[in-house]
Parts: C-alpha cells; structure tokens; sequence
C-alpha cells in the first residue's frame, strides 16, 4: 500500500468501511482489472482525493470570479458549487476508472485471443497434461493478458495446490474477456469429461480466427468509408473554402489581413484537430482498439 493509500485508509477507513455494500460492483471490478488494491483502500483513496480537490479549488474559483469581477459572495458560492460538482465529477470518474481498465484488458486479450489459441492447441496435441500446457504457454511473453493469465493459473496450481479445474474456474471469476471466460468453461468441460483438449483447442482457435477475419473485413470496410470522408470533408472542403474565401474577398473588398487569420486557423488548427479525431477514431474502430 502506498503511503498515500495509509493516509487515506487512517483518517477515512472507519468511517466509510459501514457503507462499502454500497460499491459491491466495484469490488469485483478491482478484481477483474487486477490493481491489486482493495476495496476499503481505493474508495478512502478516492474520497480523499476528492476532498482535496473540493479544498484546493474553492479558493482557486474564489479568485478567479473576483478578477472577472464578481462580488465576493456571489464568487464563493459559485466557487463553491463549481468544486462540489468537479468533486463529484471526479469521484464518478474514480468509481469507473477499474471498469475502462476491464475493457481494455478485454480488449488486449481477444486481439491476441486467436493466435493463442493456436499455441495452446499445438502444446496440447503433444498430450502433456493440462499443468503443463499452462506452465509452457506463459514463457511466450508475447500473448500479454493471456500469458499473465496463464502465469496465475500456474501460481495457483504450484503456489497453493489448486488442482486444474479449480484454478481454471478461479480464473474464469477474474478474466474480463467474455471469450476467454468461454474458452477456459469449456476447457473445464471437456477434461472433466475425459475428451480430447487438443481437438477442442484446435477447433475453438479456428472459430477464432474466423471471427478475427470477420472483423478485419469490418475494419477494413469501415475505413474505406473514413477515408472517402476524410478527403471530401476535410481535405477537399478545406481547399474548397480556401479558394472560395480568397475569390470572395476580392470581389467585395474584404480585409486581407481577416482573412489570412482565419485561413491559417484552418489549415494550422482545425484540420490538424480533426485529423487527430480521425486517427484515435480508426485505432477505436480496429480490431483489438489498437
């Protein structure tokens, strides 16, 4: 624990440890994302985080209305309700912050998803036993998520005795992945009832990466659509508005200089803006987000 983290569970764990059944869901996303903080610490965190904020604006905001000339009481009340809400704005973000650390997590794990597939599928078909298909599997580094998930597996079984299915089934509560939860069920399945684990792995990464491919075509089909708009609206509407901008200022006398600002505004911010937009929206639309 942080000394931060000490500070906070000191001054506000008694007092907010009665009310923590109300960030059940929060518990189990802590899990999920693996920040390897409790439930009491991360909220008293929170909290204190928020108070400090709500101290440090209020007179921050009191300040800053008196210059725009504000009365003093009208500008502490607006100090005041502005850091309430930042505050809360800020707590809200705290309480859903493990949540994107899920889905991110979820999605590193189903782009590498199919060609880990592949790997355990060929480990498996040498008939090992489960153990080891796991042990092998997490020197491969390169399979992040899946790999560190297969680390645990193995801490499990060697660290503290679990057997295979119960680490299995230990590691199907705490994957974010709904593929992964999937495949490592039906793992649990399929040794229990004595089938063949090299014949499933196989089959299942091949329905992996068929749904890989799809999603590719997806991608690839959507970005054919977000270039076509790209260079009609952006590039060719920004030559468009330049040259007709130039042509209108010479036939009604403008002022040159107002016009060159707003030409290099364009060209200097708002397209590079946009441009921007468009880069984090296709690593959003591809694949894996990445």
């Amino acid at each position: 624990m942080s000394f931060y983290g000490k500070i906070a569970l000191h001054h506000l764990g008694k007092t907010l440890e009665p009310h923590l059944d109300l960030f059940s869901d929060l518990k189990k996303d802590l899990k999920m994302s693996d920040m390897k903080k409790t439930l009491v610490e991360y909220v008293t965190t929170s909290v204190l985080t928020c108070i400090l904020i709500f101290v440090i604006e209020v007179p921050v905001l009191s300040l800053i209305f008196s210059l725009l000339g504000l009365s003093l009481l009208f500008s502490l009340f607006m100090a005041f309700a502005v850091s309430i809400l930042l505050s809360a704005l800020f707590f809200v973000l705290f309480i859903n912050y493990p949540k994107f650390k899920i889905r991110d997590k979820a999605r590193a794990i189903e782009k590498s998803l199919p060609f880990a597939g592949i790997y355990l599928s060929t480990i498996a078909s040498s008939r090992l036993p489960p153990h080891k298909i796991f042990k092998i599997f997490s020197t491969f580094e390169e399979y992040g998520e899946i790999t560190e998930e297969a680390k645990r597996i193995v801490a499990d079984m060697e660290m503290f005795g679990m057997n295979v299915y119960d680490s299995l089934e230990k590691a199907i509560d705490r994957t974010p992945s709904k593929e992964l939860r999937g495949l490592f069920y039906a793992m649990v399945s399929t040794l229990k009832a004595g089938g063949d684990l090299s014949v499933y792995l196989f089959e299942k990464s091949q329905t992996f990466l068929d749904n890989y491919r799809r999603k590719l075509k997806e991608f690839a089909h959507s970005l054919s659509v977000f270039l076509e708009v790209y260079l009609t609206v952006l590039i060719l509407g920004t030559i468009f508005f330049i040259i007709l901008t130039s042509v209108m200022s010479g036939l009604t006398g403008a002022v040159a200089e107002d016009l060159i600002y707003m030409q290099f505004f364009l060209i200097f911010f708002f397209v590079p803006l946009i441009s921007a937009a468009f880069i984090i929206l296709i690593k959003s639309a591809s694949p894996g987000g990445g």
